[in-house]
């Protein structure tokens, strides 16, 4: 067995899209398959309105908050739950009290397949 860190201190600052308060930290990096990338919301921490490059599900590990869809509405998320934007739908998130969440990037996602959805999906 190997051990491994992810904490906020072995990622870097984000400050794209206007973005503050976060830290992400690549967990894998292989585009041919996917993207893994542990990511550190500090409390009043926002990552800014961008397009998802490729599919992108955000599976919130600790913590709560909220994010957006293509409309800005922000919706209410916390530990257990996850969003997922197609590639291309302009999306965001923030916390008022910190949150840390396991992003998966990669063409194809389909979360449908084995995840429950939310009712106000």
């Amino acid at each position: 067995m190997r051990r491994y860190r992810f904490d906020p201190e072995r990622g870097h600052a984000v400050t794209a899209y206007d973005s503050r308060g976060v830290r992400a930290g690549p967990v894998q990096h292989d585009p041919a398959l996917v993207v893994l990338t542990a990511l550190h919301v500090a409390a009043d921490g926002e990552i800014g309105a961008h397009e998802a490059p490729v599919d992108q599900l955000f599976l919130v590990v600790a913590g709560e908050g909220w994010v957006a869809g293509p409309d800005g509405r922000s919706v209410a998320i916390r530990a257990g739950e996850a969003a997922f934007w197609r590639a291309g739908e302009r999306h965001g998130a923030g916390s008022p009290s910190g949150m840390r969440a396991i992003v998966v990037e990669g063409d194809g996602l389909d979360p449908d397949a084995r995840l429950e959805a939310l009712a106000d999906a």
